[in-house]
């Protein structure tokens, strides 16, 4: 084949599959996608390190899917928390938290990031999208303790929605049963 008909075979290819990313585009995932590489680095920080609050870096998707996850560990025996981005499986960023942040560890085998978001979704996240328009999902975190009152020992996720000009929707997800356990507006 000459080489001047190899160009455009080659860009005919191109078209042809829009939706391949490049190896540096970001692919978005569920938050669980990263956490092995989380993992990995942050036991490589300090063996004792545990996982502690799990965010979503960049914009959340309505899958529950981000480009980045950002998990933030713990170490007892440093008493030090480390932060870790993760993108397309790999780290991307990572920094010491330069003021003491000591929270319990997130209970293992927590539901994903759509799981969680479908739960939202499903009850009163439906209910603000009927009565608000441009309602997105801006913020998912995953931690134990903070915002579940009625037991402070649960993991759960917290999304944050926002629309323009109304305060923002907050829902707290179970993150072991999927059971909305609190809403509020701020």
């Amino acid at each position: 084949m000459r080489r001047t008909a190899f160009v455009p075979i080659l860009a005919a290819c191109l078209a042809i599959a829009p939706g391949v990313a490049r190896a540096d585009e970001p692919v978005p995932t569920a938050a669980s996608e990263g956490l092995a590489a989380a993992v990995s680095a942050a036991r490589a920080w300090a063996g004792d390190a545990v996982l502690v609050y799990l965010e979503n870096d960049e914009a959340v998707g309505a899958d529950g899917r981000s480009d980045r996850w950002g998990y933030l560990f713990h170490s007892p025996s440093k008493d030090a928390a480390r932060s870790w981005s993760v993108r397309n499986g790999k780290i991307v960023a990572a920094e010491n938290l330069a003021m003491d942040f000591v929270a319990p560890p997130v209970h293992g085998g927590w539901l994903d990031s759509g799981a969680a978001l479908a739960a939202a979704e499903a009850g009163p996240v439906a209910k603000f999208r009927a009565t608000t328009p441009g309602v997105e999902a801006t913020t998912m975190l995953l931690m134990r303790g903070a915002f579940h009152g009625d037991d402070p020992d649960r993991t759960t996720w917290t999304l944050v929605y926002r629309a323009p000009d109304v305060p923002a929707l907050f829902v707290v997800v179970d993150a072991t049963d999927g059971k909305v356990r609190r809403t509020w507006r701020g």
